[in-house]
């Protein structure tokens, strides 16, 4: 099946605004692909989210048993001496943390599991939460926002089931775009690019590109993942004559490059701005992916990448991307066999990975050594991801997991 390089119409509700009433902060600047009623809460908004909350079942939280391949390995013995550098700060609900997005160092949003939406104008050290006003309670908690992304007042919100929200005056209103059911795959990133611009990508590896505001998408990318494949299959890439389903664990670095992972873990895919399609790769280890990602935000410095039993691998800068073989190094890490989720690198040096159990890590020697980070011992549940805003400072890093736990980077 082959993407069409027109453009793709996709109609606009006439009647599409989501008053969702912020507090009165503006928004203004944020990069992510990968993340408000006003502040004058009635009475009816506060006892609706609080019904929401208290009534509906937990269910944020994915085991994260099969990545580590054991469910009570121990934690490295090394776990009571070693440092603390990050503190938890609390949210507005109790389940899975998705995303977070600033758009100034001060204003930002984090968005969850069963409508979860919070809003912060104190750097996040306290947040509040926001509910979109034309969506009831019943409704609301069956989305899962899993991705919020702003670039000045310009902002995107995605959900499963598929839902995308647009607004242009920093959240005071939101439209809601809708998407051609000829889509190839459900939506799974968006990026916000300036006005009226946004990048999203799909399960099946398609990339469009909008240049106002949704109403109309152009294809990036000539092929599915799946005929691509299915093209290539001869081609002696391990996996790739057997891929079924689609892509997940999508990654998108600064510079448009992206990053996917098949559903079974068996090899992986990158695409670059220009390219007609998507090429496989090797994963040159028997172990299942679990996660990629790029060193340092640029694929041109190599790339990251997790498998099931807590390895944590990286390529070296500049390798060939028409190459099936990437050559990875295995880090020094020691995780007692549970998985990590995410790696994130602080500076050029400093690199961070979380995973299972709420497990920190983390490098000053650019990943090769790993040591392990004490801050979320003593929390219940897992983490998912980890992200620095050095627009911000060096100092901008969250950490988001199941249970509503939020934890902001301090410091040694």
């Amino acid at each position: 099946m082959l993407f069409t390089t027109c453009i793709l119409a996709i109609g606009l509700a006439t009647d599409s605004s989501f008053a969702f009433a912020p507090s009165s902060q503006n928004f203004q600047r944020t990069t992510a692909l990968s993340s408000a009623a006003t502040s004058e809460s009635s009475t009816n908004e506060e006892d609706r989210r609080s019904f929401v909350t208290k009534s509906a079942t937990t269910t944020a939280g994915v085991a994260l048993s099969t990545l580590a391949g054991t469910t009570s390995a121990p934690l490295p013995a090394e776990a009571a001496t070693k440092s603390k550098q990050w503190k938890q700060v609390k949210v507005p609900f109790d389940d899975t943390v998705y995303d977070i997005d600033f758009d100034t160092p001060t204003h930002g949003y984090v968005v969850g599991a069963r409508g979860s939406f919070a809003e912060t104008n104190d750097g996040g050290a306290t947040w509040e939460p926001r509910s979109f006003s034309n969506l009831d309670a019943e409704e609301e908690v069956t989305y899962r926002f899993q991705v919020v992304s702003f670039q000045d007042k310009e902002g995107w919100v995605l959900g499963k089931p598929t839902l995308l929200l647009h607004t242009k005056d920093g959240g005071n209103s939101w439209e809601r775009i809708p998407l051609s059911p000829k889509l190839p795959g459900e939506p799974t990133g968006i990026l916000a690019k300036g006005p009226n611009q946004a990048e999203m990508i799909t399960s099946s590896g398609a990339v469009y590109t909008t240049e106002n505001a949704g109403r109309n998408w152009k294809a990036q990318v000539q092929e599915t993942i799946d005929a691509t494949l299915n093209r290539v299959s001869s081609s002696g890439v391990s996996g790739a004559s057997f891929f079924t389903g689609s892509i997940v664990n999508e990654q998108r670095d600064s510079q448009g490059s992206y990053l996917a992972v098949s559903s079974r873990g068996n090899f992986f895919l990158t695409w670059q701005p220009g390219q007609d399609f998507w090429i496989p790769h090797n994963r040159g280890t028997p172990r299942r992916i679990q996660n990629m990602g790029f060193v340092r935000g640029d694929i041109k410095n190599g790339v990251w990448m997790t498998l099931n039993g807590g390895k944590l691998l990286t390529s070296e800068p500049g390798v060939d991307l028409n190459s099936e073989e990437f050559p990875f190094v295995e880090a020094n890490i020691k995780t007692g066999g549970y998985g990590i989720t995410d790696v994130a690198w602080r500076s050029d040096d400093e690199v961070w990975a979380v995973g299972g159990s709420n497990t920190m890590y983390v490098s000053k020697d650019n990943g090769k050594n790993f040591i392990f980070d004490k801050s979320a011992n003593d929390i219940p549940g897992n983490l998912y991801n980890v992200k620095f805003f050095p627009e911000f400072g060096s100092d901008m890093g969250w950490a988001l997991g199941s249970n509503g736990l939020l934890l902001k980077f301090v410091g040694a």
